[in-house]
């Protein structure tokens, strides 16, 4: 068995006092979400935040700042995802645009409305904790995220292919480890 935690995007995203979040249907309950998925083949963590949140709402966003990296285990499914949290601005509504099935309805409410949900309403307590570090004005620029392309299938850089940053850091155990699997430096 291989096991591979989930990494997830989702928006918070605010306008006039209140948040978008989507109304959807997970083991046949109603829970309330920030807009949200997982990030999918070849795709870089931005786009996935883009494309989910037009999938649940219809609305065009373009994110601005991550609100957070969270990290959540669920001991009952075995199941550990990875969220990236970002905050940004609507573009456009999409007219006629068909929503992802799963998701009943996108709905604005109020921080307040969101927190009074009894908890077993919030799809996750991801849901929350996103809200409260927005709303404490966590903001980190999108240039902490990097997407970088693998030159081989086994992601193993050559030293001169190195970056001139590794190099400059002079970080040795990397530099080392990655020459030995190149078979540069002998065992």
């Amino acid at each position: 068995m291989v096991w591979k935690p989930r990494v997830v995007v989702a928006a918070v995203i605010e306008e006039k006092g209140k948040f978008l979040v989507v109304e959807e249907c997970v083991d046949n309950q109603n829970v309330i979400n920030q807009p949200s998925g997982h990030l999918e083949p070849n795709e870089t963590i931005i786009e996935a935040v883009r494309r989910e949140t037009l999938e649940e709402t219809g609305w065009h966003f373009e994110p601005t700042h991550i609100v957070g990296i969270m990290h959540l285990l669920n001991p009952n499914t075995n199941r550990i995802f990875i969220r990236f949290t970002f905050t940004g601005k609507l573009l456009n509504k999409e007219p006629d645009y068909t929503i992802d099935p799963d998701i009943i309805a996108p709905r604005w409410m109020t921080y307040d409305e969101i927190k009074s949900q009894e908890k077993l309403a919030w799809r996750s307590p991801l849901v929350m904790r996103s809200l409260d570090e927005y709303r404490a004005g966590k903001r980190y620029p999108l240039d902490i995220v990097h997407t970088l392309q693998a030159d081989s299938p086994t992601c193993i850089e050559p030293l001169h292919k190195l970056t001139p940053e590794l190099t400059e850091r002079n970080d040795q155990n990397n530099v080392s480890s990655l020459a030995f699997q190149e078979g540069l430096i002998p065992q």
